[in-house]
């Protein structure tokens, strides 16, 4: 049941994440150029940060392959 709950935590959080960068990007217009180019290369890296418990927790469970 873990793996359907993470995808739905997943798909909500990145639409969240999505919205909230393209948003806050649309307000980097006056800013120079370089600090456009930091503040995109920072969001689309950092996203993935955060998933790293959820991905933790729907692993938590899991019981380890058998070697055969």
């Amino acid at each position: 049941m873990r793996k359907p709950v993470t995808a739905l935590i997943l798909l909500v959080y990145l639409f969240v994440y999505i919205v909230l960068a393209a948003t806050i990007g649309g307000m980097t217009s006056a800013w120079p150029r370089w600090a456009e180019l930091v503040f995109y290369i920072v969001a689309g890296i950092a996203w993935i940060f955060p998933l790293r418990p959820l991905f933790a927790w729907m692993n938590r469970g899991t019981p380890p392959p058998e070697d055969e």
